[in-house]
């Protein structure tokens, strides 16, 4: 299918999905839920975050089976609120630890393909304030419809002003550009960067996992490289309130996100091996009245396919 009818029949809206009846298919295939959400000294929001998905999605509608929870290493009470809430809570230290160790989102969300039980893995922020939990029918609901779907990204309206549908600073002015560049048939996504999604766990197996902010665009190439545009599909799940981040952060990212393309590019032999691997950001800072160069350690690692871990 070409980018237009990928838009047309890959863009599904989540209210279409109807939590009972997702769980009946869900029962009628043996299909088993995971929600996974990475932490990181989000103990303000987790605990309530998960009483509403266990409130709504296990004990009104049971759809999903497990909540499990990835902490890298908080040091508020996460872990503690979390576990109260009902979820399993594991150490991202834990996870595979005869493995060296890794950090960031990326490093989360490819250990939770060890933890989980499920066949389907709804990956979620848990830090978004209200708690979202028909987020999570949304994300599945594209899977359980339709097998040839295999990973689904959320879209949703951003309530800060000026934000809208976009896709978001990073998207707009660095994410978009290198897509429509180097990977047009990925420009029908709306929200290529967005932390809320939802896959089938064999497939996500089969790929690596970029750490940091790097993941969600390596992932995205990877699985269309892999399983093809018609493996992946969006869905608009309404609103979600979000936070903004500081502009020297947002260029962090970009960087990220830029040395995540170009890796792509040299594995395809379009780019030279090096354009992917500048380790460092350096950004001028003012300091005590007094400019200076500040530098920050930006450049990806790589996780391979977990299907290729042992133990795993």
């Amino acid at each position: 299918m070409d980018r237009e009818q990928w838009l047309s029949e890959r863009t599904y809206r989540g209210a279409d999905f109807d939590p009972e009846r997702l769980a009946a298919a869900a029962a009628a295939q043996g299909t088993r839920i995971s929600v996974c959400l990475p932490a990181l000294n989000v103990a303000d929001t987790v605990g309530p975050f998960i009483e509403a998905v266990r409130a709504r999605l296990m004990r009104e509608v049971p759809l999903v089976d497990e909540i499990i929870v990835v902490d890298s290493c908080s040091t508020d009470a996460t872990r503690r609120r979390a576990a109260e809430a009902g979820a399993r809570v594991v150490e991202e230290g834990a996870v595979l630890p005869h493995l060296p160790p890794g950090s960031g989102n990326g490093e989360a969300l490819w250990k939770s393909l060890a933890a989980a039980d499920g066949d389907l893995v709804v990956w979620l922020d848990s830090d978004v304030s209200p708690p979202v939990p028909e987020f999570v029918p949304g994300l599945l609901g594209p899977l359980l419809a339709e097998p040839a779907v295999g990973y689904v990204k959320a879209v949703y309206r951003r309530t800060f002003e000026g934000s809208g549908d976009g896709g978001g600073r990073v998207t707009e002015i660095c994410a978009r550009p290198l897509i429509n560049l180097f990977y047009p048939e990925l420009a029908g996504f709306a929200q290529p960067l967005s932390g809320e999604a939802a896959g089938r766990r064999d497939l996500l197996r089969s790929v690596p996992f970029l750490s940091g902010y790097a993941v969600e665009m390596g992932l995205l190439i990877d699985l269309m490289r892999r399983h093809g545009r018609g493996a992946l599909a969006q869905v608009d799940v309404g609103e979600r309130s979000h936070s903004h981040q500081s502009t020297a952060a947002l260029g962090e990212m970009a960087s990220a996100i830029t040395q995540a393309v170009m890796s792509r590019l040299a594995d395809e032999g379009r780019a030279p091996r090096e354009l992917g691997s500048q380790a460092e950001y350096a950004q001028p800072a003012r300091v005590d009245g007094r400019w200076t160069l500040t530098t920050t350690i930006t450049r990806p690692t790589e996780r391979p396919p977990m299907d290729t871990v042992a133990g795993a």
